[in-house]
């Protein structure tokens, strides 16, 4: 299921407002785990991946108010990647300063030409962020169903179990686990797609 979704204007109007909890609570859902993975990916262990994500989230908070849109597509999550990316950048200059590695020039020219991972991070940013969002509205529209359609439906598409196996855990029919997985997937675009409309 490809769900591609957007950062809502509305949401990033909100931002603004640092008192709007309900606002704050709703980004720090989809982009705080987003962040913890950039940073985990740069190789930071997970106290320093932390700290490097409040510190992103400080300086959206602080600079939010003069981020514009650049009529591109995903302009916010770009702007939020560049963010994350100059902090993971600047906080391993610190630690490269503070630590050098061992080995002669050779061993050092080798480790700096490797190629940058700029490209497949922020690939892999994107990834993140559609799966967060789904992650949200998923947890949105749960109460809407009864536990074993809602199973079905997990069991099969998020933790990627075989059909025929989940039926029969959960003593249904082939066709009900075809039906609920249908219905919910159907929900979570609308919800997705109600988010990205606002």
């Amino acid at each position: 299921m490809e769900l591609s979704p957007k950062t809502r204007p509305s949401l990033i109007a909100r931002l603004k407002n640092a008192q709007d909890h309900e606002a704050w609570s709703e980004f720090l859902a989809i982009y705080e785990p987003l962040i913890l993975c950039l940073m985990r990916r740069h190789g930071f262990q997970e106290c320093d991946a932390r700290d490097a994500c409040q510190q992103v989230l400080a300086a959206v908070a602080r600079d939010v108010e003069k981020w514009r849109p650049d009529g591109a597509e995903a302009s916010f999550r770009r702007w939020l990647f560049r963010i994350a990316r100059n902090r993971a950048v600047k906080l391993l200059v610190q630690q490269r300063k503070r630590i050098r590695g061992r080995g002669g020039t050779s061993a050092q020219v080798a480790l700096e030409n490797q190629p940058g991972r700029s490209e497949s991070l922020s690939a892999e940013f994107a990834r993140e962020h559609r799966r967060q969002v789904l992650l949200w509205a998923a947890e949105q529209i749960r109460g809407e169903y009864r536990e074993s359609t809602w199973q079905a439906f997990w069991r099969t598409c998020i933790v990627g179990r075989p059909i025929p196996d989940v039926a029969a855990e959960l003593g249904v029919s082939v066709g009900n686990v075809y039906v609920a997985r249908s219905r919910i997937i159907a929900r979570l675009r609308e919800k997705v797609q109600g988010i990205e409309e606002e």
